[in-house]
């Protein structure tokens, strides 16, 4: 059985879900289609279906919207989940070899799923792509307060916004047995190799060798900053010498005081973001 949970589409792209229902009734297939109305949903609807037998959950959506959905999965190791990207930045779609909209559900019908890892937070999230603190955050924060401009053109203000008033944040960092200290610009842990509709914060990471990729970057003099967010959205971030990485199962970050992370762009209080790598649990439909 297949449980389709869609995020609500603008025009442009509302006639996706029609064409979803369609292909499934053509191909034979049942199913239950539901569209979100309120965030959250996702992941109650996700609690709901996933503990039925033989569960397929297909999310129509972007990253925050698989995000709900993962969060709300009883027992990953008893459904099997399928993604139909439709949102604004689909990055784990471009980790996953996922084509954007109804191309997609060919690779669900033809395809084999396969083992995919996620990272399970201490405080019961989890994120299929990208967690973290530091600029990203603050952009999406100014993003929100922005009510009448289009997603990227929100973005973009947001990012010279934070570039003139962003100030680092203080935290722990620890990973491998090591620990630093220090004000960084941005701290995250990857299972996806990018963020923020296509911003490759760690090329080299993968969706299924069972490690995560924690990257945090110093954070330098105000005027060095565009520099490394140049070098960010060319890829070289990496190639800095106030960035760095380690390749790891399980890391701690511990800010100085509660603050917001993001989890695959859904923002959240945080005391601290302890996560751990699931291997080997939670199988996909993907490229």
């Amino acid at each position: 059985m297949f449980y389709v949970i869609a995020k609500p589409l603008k025009k442009k792209k509302a006639g996706l879900h029609g064409e979803i229902k369609a292909r499934l009734t053509e191909a034979g297939i049942p199913f239950e289609f539901h569209v979100t109305s309120r965030k959250g949903e996702g992941k109650e609807l996700a609690a709901r279906f996933s503990v039925r037998e033989n569960a397929v959950l297909i999310v129509v959506g972007g990253d925050g919207t698989l995000n709900d959905v993962l969060s709300g999965i009883a027992d990953p190791k008893t459904c099997t989940l399928g993604l139909i990207p439709a949102g604004t930045g689909n990055d784990f779609a471009a980790a996953a070899s996922i084509p954007y909209g109804i191309a997609a559900l060919d690779l669900i019908f033809k395809g084999e799923p396969q083992f995919t890892d996620f990272l399970a937070f201490s405080d019961g999230r989890r994120s299929m792509n990208i967690a973290g603190i530091g600029i990203d955050v603050d952009i999406l924060q100014r993003c929100e307060r922005k009510k009448h401009f289009t997603a990227r053109s929100k973005y973009f203000f947001s990012l010279v916004s934070a570039l003139f008033h962003y100030r680092g944040a203080e935290m722990k960092i620890c990973a491998n047995g090591e620990e630093t200290e220090g004000r960084y610009l941005i701290s995250v842990v990857c299972n996806g190799r990018q963020f923020g509709g296509g911003i490759p914060i760690c090329p080299p990471a993968v969706i299924d060798d069972g490690k995560l990729e924690l990257v945090y970057v110093d954070c330098p003099s105000r005027w060095k900053i565009p520099f490394a967010l140049i070098k960010l959205m060319r890829g070289k971030l990496l190639t800095l010498p106030i960035a760095h990485r380690q390749t790891c199962e399980e890391a701690e970050l511990i800010p100085r005081s509660l603050c917001t992370a993001q989890y695959d762009g859904e923002l959240y209080d945080a005391e601290r973001l302890k996560v751990t790598v699931v291997h080997r649990e939670l199988k996909m439909y993907r490229g």
